[in-house]
């Protein structure tokens, strides 16, 4: 299944909301962690995506807000380009696989994005790269189990349990909440070995969009190793299912102004 952190690398275009709401997957009984998983699947899997982002960096010294134009393919190609503040418009990045690029226009140069450079917030906000290269395939590098019910924003949801398969996964435990009516992942906990919350990610402002499909299009993510910091990612203009261009995934693109 797909990453919620792919979830950032959405994209352009206004979306057609579905006239009537397609019947949601209802858990009243406690269901399967492979039922849950497969609901995730069933919101957030695309083949493609394009959406305009908005995201803002809080720390206890300053705010920053950038906007993002965004373009996903698949789960393994992604790119994004930078559009304000003034000073950051024209920064564009690219993932293709397990590699990331970014193009910073101010020096014109081409950088990849590897080593202990992955562990740095992107934009200096609690999303490190890392994170953006996160595998999708949590069936395969975790054993997961749902552990019982819980309650999200006055919400019923159950709670997944995944634990990494070996010490390679970024995140040895992941816990996930799902909504127990849409089948939306509506908060997520990071671990590392030791058991201390390393970070958490909620997801809220579901919207129904042409399809029945229900997508979240606010993300809040902290890094409980910063004190009082999080950011916040906005999302407007989805569009599911458009055609794009091969180049945009290139690195001839990333220079292309």
């Amino acid at each position: 299944m797909r990453s919620l952190i792919t979830a950032l690398c959405l994209m352009l275009a206004a979306p057609a909301l579905a006239e009537e709401p397609a019947a949601a997957p209802r858990f009243a009984e406690q269901p399967t962690a492979e039922q849950l998983l497969s609901a995730l699947d069933d919101n957030l899997t695309f083949e493609s995506r394009t959406t305009t982002i908005k995201m803002t960096v809080v720390n206890p010294r300053r705010t920053r807000e950038f906007t993002m134009r965004t373009f996903a393919r698949g789960e393994d190609e992604a790119s994004i380009e930078y559009l304000s503040p003034t000073r950051d418009a024209g920064t564009k990045m690219l993932r293709r696989g397990d590699e990331l690029w970014m193009y910073i226009p101010n020096v014109e140069r081409t950088q990849k994005i590897s080593g202990h450079m992955l562990r740095q917030g992107m934009m200096g906000s609690d999303m490190s790269y890392e994170d953006m290269m996160a595998s999708t395939e949590w069936e395969e590098l975790y054993t997961a189990s749902v552990t019982g019910a819980d309650e999200v924003n006055g919400r019923k949801c159950w709670k997944v349990e995944l634990l990494a398969k070996d010490d390679t996964v970024t995140y040895p435990k992941r816990v996930s909440c799902v909504d127990a009516e849409t089948g939306i992942p509506t908060k997520q906990e990071l671990y590392a070995l030791s058991g201390m919350l390393l970070k958490t990610w909620t997801m809220e402002d579901v919207k129904i969009f042409e399809g029945g499909r229900r997508f979240p299009t606010k993300m809040t993510i902290s890094d409980k190793l910063k004190e009082g910091t999080y950011t916040t990612i906005e999302m407007s203009d989805i569009t599911f299912g458009v055609e794009l261009e091969d180049e945009i995934f290139s690195q001839r693109w990333l220079e292309r102004r």
